[in-house]
This record gives structure tokens, sequence and C-alpha cells, in this order.
């Protein structure tokens, strides 16, 4: 039960704590760049060092790279298809008219359900696995809430109401956590296997696309580098508390 409670905790945490402080004080470039450099290397860490390996204890070979070219595809269509902020530039891709706080809104939540599948199915192999993955999530949602809810608020001119729809949006986290937990804890280990690489799938397709791209690391050499550099220490340290715990 106190797994469950720091896993929900963690899914609250970083989305609100990246709306606060969008909202009192916009970060300098530098630093958001910086934060997003580490997200990815903590997202993609947990992928190949955690996610994949397990899966690869308890699920065929063909599953796993079926299932990780899956994952990419779906968060590829969710991407193309759905209204979102692009981090590296801090304000809609395609501003228009028809591109309303609403539709805004629609992209930033249902972006946040393959997050929380991720978790939830995490947490249904081993409880402290879920709780890493939580932490590699919260860790980007602090950078990438920032950058949405500047423009966010640019729209509707209402720190209250821009702090309100970007935390409601944490729902869909929360409900995809669900999903994924009490639909996957009682399947075979094949399939949850076959789950946890889809979650890997999600989680590099974000890193690769929108974290890394946004973080800039080319031009902000030294930043991004230090922001990888401990991202990947996190990573190593979260394994290891995983296996720990597990053992």
């Amino acid at each position: 039960m106190g797994e469950m409670f720091w896993v929900v905790f963690l899914i609250f945490v970083g989305q609100t704590l990246g709306a606060m402080v969008g909202l009192i004080k916009q970060p300098t470039r530098v630093v958001l760049y910086g934060s997003l450099a580490f997200a990815a290397a903590m997202m993609l860490g947990i992928s190949f060092f955690q996610l994949i390996p397990e899966a690869m204890a308890i699920t065929p070979l063909y599953l796993v790279v079926i299932s990780f070219f899956l994952g990419i595809a779906i968060m590829w269509v969710v991407d193309k298809t759905l209204p979102h902020i692009n981090p590296e530039l801090m304000k809609k891709e395609k501003p228009s008219v028809n591109r309303s706080v609403t539709m805004l809104v629609i992209g930033m939540a249902l972006h946040n359900i393959p997050e929380g599948l991720a978790i939830g199915v995490g947490f249904a192999l081993e409880p402290a696995l879920g709780l890493v993955i939580a932490l590699g999530i919260a860790a980007q949602d602090v950078p990438e809430n920032i950058a949405m809810i500047v423009p966010l608020y640019g729209l509707n001119k209402s720190r209250a109401k821009s702090f309100f729809i970007t935390t409601a949006t944490i729902l869909f986290e929360l409900f995809g956590f669900i999903v994924g937990y009490y639909l996957l804890k009682g399947v075979s280990s094949e399939w949850l296997g076959a789950s946890l690489v889809l979650a890997a799938g999600f989680m590099t397709y974000i890193s690769i696309e929108e974290l890394i791209p946004a973080a800039q690391i080319k031009q902000n050499m030294k930043v991004g580098i230090t922001g990888l550099v401990l991202g990947s220490v996190c990573v190593l340290a979260l394994c290891f508390f995983s296996q720990a715990q597990i053992q």
C-alpha cells in the first residue's frame, strides 16, 4: 500500500510542480534545456536498462521486438494526430483560431495516458519497478509542464485557470495507471513483459522525438551533456534501488 501511495504522489507532483514553476517564474532556457536532457536520459535509461531486460526474461524475443516498435508507432500516431505543445518553441506548433484552449487541453490530457500506462504496467510486475518508472516520468513532467503552461496562460490570461486546466490533465495519467495496473496484473507473464516493452516504446519515442530535440544539446553542449550524465547516474541509482527492493 505504501508503494501505491508514492506512485500516485509522483504522478501528481511532477506535473503540479512544473505548472507552479511555469506560472510563478519561468526558468531560464539554460535550466529548461538541462532539465529536458536530464529527463530524456532518465526515460531512455529506464527503458533500456530496466523495462526491456525485465521483459526479455519473461517474454519471447519476437514479442519484445513487435511490442517495442508498436509502442513507438502508437506514440507517433498520437503525436501527429493531437495538438500539443512543442517545448523547444515554447508555443503552439500550428497556432490558429481553431486550435483553441479546449483542443490544446485534449492533446495534453491524451498524451498523459500512455505515461500512466507505463507506470501501471511496471507496478503490476513489481511495485519497485513502478516506482522507478514513475520517478522517470515525473522528471520529464516538470519541464514539459513548464513549457505547456506558459502558452496556455498566454491564451486565457488567467493564472488560476491555467493551473487548474494543467493539473486537471493529471487525471488522465492517473487513469492510464489504473488501467495499466488493474487490467494487466492478472495476465500471463509473457503478455505482461510485452506490455513493459510497449511502455518502453512510448518512453523512447517521447525522449527521442520531443525531449532531446527540445533540449538543444548541440547548441548548449555543456548544459546538455551535464543533464544527460546526471540523468544516467540517477537511472543507475534507481536500478540498484529497484533490484534491492525486488530481492
